[in-house]
C-alpha cells in the first residue's frame, strides 16, 4: 500500500466515523424531543363530546342491502366461455369431453370445481382461490341456492 493509498484509507475511515457521531447525536436528540409533552408551539388537544342530537348508528346500510361477505357465502361461481387451459393442458369433462363453457365454482374452502354444461361436476385441484380471484370480475349477482345460480346461467349463456 503506498503512502498515497494509506492517507486515502485513513481519511475515509475519519469521515465514516464522524458520519455515525453525528447519526449517533442526532437520534439521541430526537428522542429526548420526542419525549418532552407537551410541544411547545402546539396546542393541546380538545376533545369533543358528542351533542344530544347526535346518534351513533352501529351498521351504515340496512340489512337488505348489504353484500354478504366471502366468508358467509358458500361458494362463488363464474363462467368460463372459452377452452379451459390448466398446466399446458385442455381440461376436457370426464363424463361427456367436453373442453369449453364451464361454470368454475371457488368453494368457502379455497377449492375450485368445474361445471360442464350437461351438469357433470369435478374437482380441479391444478386450480386454487388465488387463480380464481385473478380471472373473475366482480360479483354481480347473488344466488340463494346453487341451483337457481346454475339456472341463471344456463338462461344467460343460452
Amino acid at each position: 500500500m503506498t503512502e498515497k493509498e494509506r492517507v486515502l484509507f485513513f481519511r475515509r475511515t475519519r469521515e465514516n466515523r464522524a458520519f455515525r457521531e453525528a447519526q449517533r447525536a442526532g437520534h439521541e436528540l430526537l428522542l429526548r424531543l420526542q419525549s418532552v409533552r407537551p410541544w411547545p408551539d402546539c396546542p393541546e388537544p380538545i376533545t369533543q363530546a358528542p351533542a344530544a342530537e347526535e346518534t351513533v348508528v352501529p351498521h351504515f346500510l340496512r340489512p337488505g342491502l348489504r353484500v354478504p361477505s366471502r366468508h358467509e357465502v358458500a361458494g362463488v361461481m363464474m363462467r368460463w366461455l372459452q377452452p379451459l387451459v390448466v398446466d399446458g393442458e385442455v381440461r376436457t369433462c370426464p363424463g361427456c369431453g367436453a373442453y369449453r363453457d364451464w361454470i368454475v365454482f371457488c368453494m368457502r374452502d379455497d377449492s375450485v370445481w368445474l361445471r360442464c354444461r350437461a351438469g357433470h361436476e369435478t374437482k380441479e385441484p391444478g386450480l386454487d382461490a388465488a387463480w380464481f380471484n385473478r380471472h373473475s370480475g366482480p360479483v354481480d349477482w347473488f344466488h340463494p341456492t346453487l341451483e337457481e345460480g346454475v339456472g341463471r346461467h344456463r338462461i344467460v349463456s343460452a
